[in-house]
């Protein structure tokens, strides 16, 4: 095997380690706030889409107080969240065709589709209820030093046990279908390797448009230009390490896995150190109600990414390899976090804005601060270390 070849095998094609790609996300989601002045965040930026589709039916959600709260001015491309999310499509498709990993996939049974659809829905909306999916309200929230991000991981581990026992109904089991016919459907050897050349270079293509729409944002601003190299990076890295946050919360309840786990841990232990630093060189974190939103929200966020089997990393990248049940489950997020903006009076009303947005680093000082979220994400590690072995035990005793 050649020498560029053997690189193609090694680090295009084949998927990474997650622990340390997770690691990575951390230190640059880190870096992240501290240039773009935000944390890396998404499901936001969806609900604002769905506030522009509304706005085609003639509706005025830039008058309603969730968009109020999070902003509707401007279009995607003119938002930092809109272009970051821009460059993480791009980043993640073109990966996925260096690695000749795109192509049309339909779901095995039609209620897959629907399946996804009630799941993405029940999470955009759980996400936003929280402010914040996987992303704002966990992964980079608690390097905020946000406590009802704190609420929302545990909800969230919460929702997804819950997810399990909905995924093990009788009507939610799909079966495998396995038999002479697979075999047929394989294309030869010569046909992947064209294939695999074909998508190669649509990737350096892909890569192309998107670095010419980062020197085009850059024109307009240096931290539009910035947030998307960021995405650029976000989605590549979620790609070839198959970043899903999904599993790591259903694995816990099913198989003991842990790599994926522990990566989240320490990724956001590097990012908390990172996000430190840039707060004391004048950035301001993103702060939010440590209410019963917080706890109900994750409770639907976890119950929704296990039903539709992503979440918002995951549906992402396995939208631009092919995969069409991810599509759905994206728009159901967008509808999901559009109705938490319709009710938001109501809801937030009664379970967020009552109460106190609680900063740990000025609660309990700078230094304190950052010290208690570090031992809180070493207790959580030993947790997930417990639980895994745990499992272990149980098939050493079977």
């Amino acid at each position: 095997m050649s020498a560029v070849a053997d690189f193609r095998q090694r680090y295009l094609v084949r998927f990474w380690s997650p622990l340390p790609a997770l690691v990575a996300l951390g230190i640059a989601s880190a870096y992240y706030f501290a240039i773009t002045g935000t944390f890396w965040a998404v499901t936001g930026e969806f609900t604002r889409w769905g506030g522009h589709i509304l706005s085609w039916f003639g509706y005025q959600p830039q008058e309603w107080s969730y968009f109020k709260l999070i902003g509707l001015a401007g279009t995607p491309l003119e938002r930092i969240d809109g272009v970051m999310i821009v460059g993480m499509f791009v980043g993640a498709l073109c990966t996925a065709l260096w690695a000749g990993n795109v192509g049309l996939r339909w779901p095995t049974s039609k209620r897959r589709l629907l399946q996804g659809l009630l799941g993405g829905i029940v999470a955009g909306f759980g996400a936003r209820l929280a402010m914040g999916c996987n992303l704002a309200a966990f992964f980079t929230g608690i390097p905020m030093f946000s406590l009802h991000a704190w609420a929302f991981m545990l909800a969230t581990v919460g929702g997804a046990w819950v997810g399990v026992k909905i995924c093990l109904l009788p009507f939610l089991r799909i079966p495998l279908k396995v038999g002479s016919q697979a075999s047929t459907l394989l294309p030869d050897a010569a046909s992947l390797a064209r294939r695999a050349g074909v998508q190669s270079r649509l990737g350096v293509a892909v890569l192309v448009a998107g670095l010419a729409f980062a020197a085009w944002r850059f024109n307009v601003s240096l931290v539009l230009g910035m947030a998307c190299l960021f995405g650029l990076l976000f989605g590549g890295l979620i790609e070839r390490a198959q970043i899903c946050f999904t599993s790591a919360a259903r694995d816990l309840w099913t198989t003991g896995r842990s790599s994926i786990a522990y990566g989240i841990l320490l990724g956001m232990a590097v990012a908390s150190i990172g996000t430190f630093a840039a707060i004391g060189l004048g950035a301001t974190p993103k702060i939010f109600w440590m209410g019963p939103n917080a706890i109900l929200g994750g409770l639907l966020f976890g119950i929704g990414i296990v039903v539709a089997g992503g979440c918002e990393t995951g549906w992402m990248y396995r939208a631009m390899e092919g995969q069409v049940h991810f599509w759905v489950v994206g728009l159901g997020n967008v509808i999901g976090g559009t109705l938490v903006a319709v009710y938001w009076d109501e809801l937030g009303g009664a379970l967020a804005l009552p109460y106190p947005k609680i900063n740990l680093l000025a609660s309990f000082g700078p230094g304190s601060g950052l010290l208690l979220t570090c031992v809180g994400l070493a207790v959580a590690m030993l947790l997930v270390g417990l639980n895994a072995r745990r499992f272990r035990v149980s098939r050493s005793a079977a």
